[in-house]
């Protein structure tokens, strides 16, 4: 499969955990090495050829929009939950009739990747198996995880599928926030908000929850700590 056209960009977050940072401006807008992490993905996006990105709005909804109308690439669709907060699960349902009918990408606004060989985006649309996924997620190893923090996330086996870790244990992997996901993994979702995590669940119960390890950087700046990790990291490149 070639890098899906159009993809989400998760962007309507209220960004608590970065206060006082975020109580003027919404965290996709928060600079990292003098780029906001907003243009940070989209810019990754446009250098696979995604021709539109659907971003989501909440928290300072004009900002954003006022930002991103100085963009050209990729074209850009809004998402507008201001009404209502509807979570990753709920955001992306909501924009489904924006996404189209097949797989497509939903990135994390509140995260930096880069590459060390060979574009990532490029290696999950070459890993997409129509037949047995409903979700690709890009893992990466949680020791070399920057500015994170957590346990883990996920067990991987050596054919990709993906297994929730036991809550008692430590998990190698952590998600990056990358993935494809296809429409019918939505399919008698619930209404209103809710995580992607409970597709997950739903994905992995059904055997169709898949990732492919990520070889480059990976940056958590969703806090204060990871944003100084990050900046400790860029000013390092």
């Amino acid at each position: 499969m070639n890098v899906p056209r159009i993809a989400m960009v998760l962007a309507a977050g209220l960004g608590t955990r970065l206060r006082p940072l975020t109580d003027d401006r919404p965290k996709p807008l928060v600079e990292v090495g003098g780029q906001t992490l907003l243009d940070r993905t989209l810019d990754r996006l446009a250098e696979v050829g995604v021709e539109r990105a659907v971003v989501n709005l909440h928290y300072k909804p004009d900002m954003v929009r006022a930002h991103l109308a100085k963009r050209t690439s990729p074209a850009i669709t809004l998402s507008d939950e201001t009404g209502l907060l509807l979570e990753t699960g709920g955001g992306v349902a909501k924009a489904l009739p924006l996404l189209g009918t097949e797989p497509f990408l939903v990135v994390n606004s509140d995260m930096i990747w880069r590459d060390w060989h060979g574009s990532s985006l490029h290696r999950l649309a070459e890993a997409w198996d129509n037949a047995k996924m409903d979700a690709l997620l890009l893992m990466q190893t949680s020791v070399f995880a920057i500015g994170y923090e957590g346990m883990g996330d996920f067990e991987m086996a050596a054919d990709g599928k993906l297994a929730r870790r036991d809550q008692r244990m430590v998990s190698p992997f952590v998600f990056t926030g990358v993935q494809i996901l296809h429409p019918r993994l939505f399919e008698n979702c619930p209404s209103g908000a809710f995580s992607l995590n409970r597709l997950y669940d739903k994905a992995q119960n059904a055997g169709r929850l898949y990732g492919l390890r990520h070889y480059g950087d990976w940056m958590d700046v969703g806090t204060h700590y990871g944003l100084a990790e990050a900046e400790k990291e860029l000013a390092r490149a």
